[in-house]
């Protein structure tokens, strides 16, 4: 009667807990819901947030730092306050009307991340005036090919090497009449007289002489005006510049608040190029939500800067993490036999906590929370302080796979990622984790609102909404090969639909079929094998071949110090990489990791290259993409000798 008694007591213990359970969701719900109403009806309050963005946030925020960049000679982080962001734009747009530029006009910014880069871009906003970004490695080839196709007469250039290619351009060019310069250290050419640096380009506007024109310009503003053109970096031809309007930056602004736990109290780090559509996109996120935004003057240096500003949230592509994964099981390699097994139970607890009980929104056992609560102020804040991560608050990643052993060892941490999927013709995003709904490993997160998505042949993505390009500049047969009749764009990514979650399945142009009729997903493989810290980069060859084999960039300097470990000195790296013990030793690395592909779609051979890719060579796309046809070409000979019989 007793134990009755006891399981009676539970049922109704159980019962009370759902209900409350219950209300505390739907209390959540409701209380979601009306902040996200309010966020939206903030934003709303804006009706062209990229042309009146900044004088307005200047109102709200006013002394408050708006940007921060780092003096390189000093190495001090200088602020740029919202008061001061909002002046620097309206010169700006005085300025660019001053010189004569007309209504969707087009601009080029040529230049790293700097706060000049922003200066430009939303003092053209507020003119009616198109900014097209160029990355900063941009070769003359292709600036001139872009700076041609657009029609460009004004060329904003950063430091040096932007300069010197982009006067090479002014030379032969005679549309371009003008160059403007960031950086005051740039040595102009002796036969120079056209190019300017940026204080004298703003003197031009300090006046504000253009003040009602500019005003009129910015009310007339049709919300269907280009705002970019953005070039995609091109691995299989020629860039084609994609379209982006007003309405599509302010339609995915309004839709990521409230799916996405932004706010005013975030430091973003600047690190991607703001050329990249997924950078421009999240800064322009960032400002609408008041954010201080940190901009990386140089790539090479986020590390340092990691450690310098603390970020709570930064945009970052897959390879980030690969590097931050490699790095921490170099550590662990090295490390004394208690320190290793600390690190591996942190990871361990971590990864049940984090992984399995948080991201689908389960609640811990009591032991585990107790378990993680000591990691987490120990062991895992250790280890995040010495990256710069402690602050975390939420990391975006999105441009390409990520591997899942990747995944749950970064989320194992604590650290909240936001896996999203697109590209630059849909303004970025087209899913992406939810911060209020559960998480699949391997997905890449729930349909942006205002986004339609359908499934065509070879289960290709189909997509359409007010965030997807109207097409490419200039390009109307391009254009009708990836927007159908009824106003579909064929993404060329193939997937399906779990629950509602979106995962990715391959990239349908880039599938190889082998000479015996199998189909290959070189991505999948790629991302799944760079893992092993032994491996900077690797390259499928599967095309009409009989087995598959990959091009490999090891990690020349592990390698070296594995090498020497085990007594095996060389006079090169080509004699290194060419050594078959070497070449066994990475093998057998790689067979490790392919246990869980088919026969057919494990490589069977490789070759270890002594040198990276370049994109002097044209190898790499400025978005370090490789270009596998230049690729095949360039490394013929090696490829040729892994089918030798």
């Amino acid at each position: 009667i007793h134990l009755v008694g006891c399981h009676v007591h539970k049922a109704k213990l159980r019962t009370k807990i759902k209900k409350v359970k219950l209300a505390w969701s739907l209390s959540q719900h409701v209380v979601l819901t009306l902040w996200e109403s309010k966020k939206r009806r903030e934003l709303m309050q804006n009706p062209s947030p990229l042309s009146t963005l900044i004088h307005s946030q200047a109102k709200r925020y006013g002394n408050r730092t708006a940007l921060m960049w780092r003096d390189q000679e000093s190495g001090h982080w200088n602020d740029v306050s919202w008061n001061d962001f909002s002046m620097r734009v309206r010169q700006v747009s005085n300025a660019l009307l001053e010189l004569g530029v007309g209504v969707q006009e087009n601009i080029v910014v040529f230049s790293q991340n700097m706060p000049e880069c922003l200066y430009v871009d939303f003092g053209a906003y507020a003119a009616r005036v198109v900014t097209i970004p160029f990355y900063a490695t941009s070769s003359e080839m292709q600036v001139k090919y872009m700076v041609s196709d657009a029609k460009v007469r004004f060329i904003f250039v950063g430091e040096q090497y932007q300069y010197d290619t982009a006067y090479r351009v002014l030379k032969i060019d005679p549309e371009v009449s003008k160059l403007i310069i960031f950086d005051r250290s740039v040595k102009k050419n002796p036969q120079d007289q056209v190019s300017i640096y940026f204080d004298e380009f703003l003197s031009l506007g300090e006046r504000e002489q253009h003040r009602d024109d500019v005003r009129r310009r910015t009310a007339e503003l049709d919300q269907d005006d280009l705002a970019n053109i953005l070039y995609t970096s091109g691995t299989t031809g020629l860039s084609k510049g994609v379209m982006l309007t007003h309405r599509m930056y302010l339609t995915a602004i309004r839709a990521h608040v409230g799916a996405v736990p932004l706010s005013d109290k975030d430091l973003s780090l600047s690190f991607l190029p703001l050329t990249h559509v997924f950078e421009r996109g999240w800064t322009y996120l960032c400002l609408a939500e008041g954010c201080t935004i940190a901009l990386n003057l140089r790539p090479q240096d986020v590390l340092q800067s990691l450690r310098e500003v603390h970020p709570t949230c930064m945009c970052v592509v897959p390879r980030f993490w690969e590097k931050v994964y490699a790095g921490v099981m170099d550590r662990l390699s090295k490390s004394s036999p208690v320190q290793r097994r600390m690190l591996e139970d942190a990871l361990r607890v971590g990864h049940a906590y984090n992984v399995k009980y948080k991201l689908r929104e389960l609640v811990p056992p009591i032991g585990l929370r107790l378990q993680y609560a000591f990691y987490e102020k120990t062991v895992i804040a250790l280890l995040l302080k010495t990256l710069g991560l402690e602050r975390h608050n939420f990391f975006p990643t999105a441009g390409a796979a990520i591997s899942p052993k990747v995944e749950e060892f970064i989320r194992s941490t604590g650290i909240q990622l936001v896996i999203g999927y697109g590209m630059t013709e849909t303004t970025a995003t087209v899913t992406l984790d939810r911060w209020d709904k559960p998480v699949t490993v391997g997905s890449v997160g729930r349909l942006l609102n205002g986004v339609q998505l359908k499934f065509g042949d070879n289960n290709e993505i189909l997509l359409k909404g007010d965030t997807i390009t109207k097409g490419y500049y200039r390009k109307a047969e391009v254009t009708a090969l990836a927007i159908d009749e009824e106003g579909w764009f064929h993404t060329g990514d193939a997937g399906y639909m779990k629950g509602k979650e979106l995962f990715l399945t391959e990239r349908i142009k880039d599938l190889f079929k082998t000479s015996n009729g199998k189909f290959i997903a070189p991505q999948m493989l790629e991302s799944k094998l760079c893992v092993d810290r032994f491996v900077d980069q690797i390259v499928i060859v599967a095309e009409q071949k009989k087995f598959v084999s990959a091009l490999v960039i090891p990690q020349y300097d592990l390698l070296e110090q594995s090498c020497a470990e085990h007594g095996l000195t060389f006079q090169s790296r080509e004699e290194m990489c060419a050594h078959p013990k070497v070449v066994e030793f990475v093998m057998y690395r790689i067979d490790t990791l392919q246990q869980e592909f088919a026969h057919y779609e494990q490589v069977k051979r490789i070759t270890l290259l002594p040198e990276p890719f370049s994109l002097e060579r044209g190898e790499l796309t400025n978005t370090l993409k490789v270009k596998r046809p230049v690729i095949y070409q360039n490394y013929k000979a090696q490829i040729d000798n892994m089918y030798k019989e």
